[in-house]
């Protein structure tokens, strides 16, 4: 059965809407008020919300070779994880003014890694976390050839510092279940990967 939303687009009222912070992302002040499941309105609602628009992310992987290639990079947002601030992570940017996801895929993957996509295939869009944040996530697997691939990579002129490393598809998923790869978009693309590699390895 198709399960609906009760509510739409139609069942909130934005109040106001204010700027509180522009550096290098920006952070909005919004009162709105919403329908109540119970019937009627809510009582103005203010929050924070950070926004940064909509993203790609891309999980390289290579199914001649079943290897999986990732990117490490530094993250502020990991400064107090026990191992350290360097994060292992899809590919991953921003979509600007007039790109398509598929386009930015494109570009960030020549960006952080050299590696030219053979195919591009939808994982899922996501809100990363719609409490506080209006970003979504557009998920691909890049089926790429990782044949005697590695490297530093990222542009200079964004301070990027990026390592490209290939990993075994064992290599990976054992990784994974000890908990070492735990951004979100890694997650959801390596289940997604479990589920569907058999089906995208060449016929033997």
């Amino acid at each position: 059965m198709d399960k609906k939303h009760r509510f739409g687009p139609s069942d909130y009222r934005l109040k106001s809407t204010e700027t509180v912070f522009q550096g290098f992302f920006k952070m909005t002040r919004i009162t709105v008020e919403h329908r109540l499941f119970g019937g009627g309105w809510s009582k103005p609602l203010r929050r924070e919300l950070f926004q940064r628009g909509d993203a790609v992310g891309v999980l390289l992987y290579d199914p001649r070779n079943h290897q999986v290639g990732l990117i490490e990079q530094f993250r502020p947002g990991a400064l107090n994880e026990t191992r350290g601030p360097w994060q292992y992570e899809v590919i991953a940017g921003m979509i600007g003014p007039g790109e398509s996801p598929e386009q930015v895929a494109v570009r960030e993957l020549q960006e952080e890694s050299g590696v030219e996509v053979e195919k591009l295939l939808p994982i899922c869009d996501y809100l990363v976390s719609a409490g506080g944040t209006d970003e979504k996530m557009h998920l691909f697997c890049g089926l790429v050839d990782l044949s005697d691939r590695g490297g530093i990579f990222g542009l200079e002129g964004e301070n990027e510092d990026i390592l490209l490393q290939v990993w075994s598809y064992d290599e990976i998923m054992s990784a994974f279940s000890q908990g070492l790869l735990n951004s979100a978009a890694m997650s959801v693309a390596l289940f997604w990967l479990q589920l569907n590699h058999q089906r995208l390895r060449p016929e033997s």
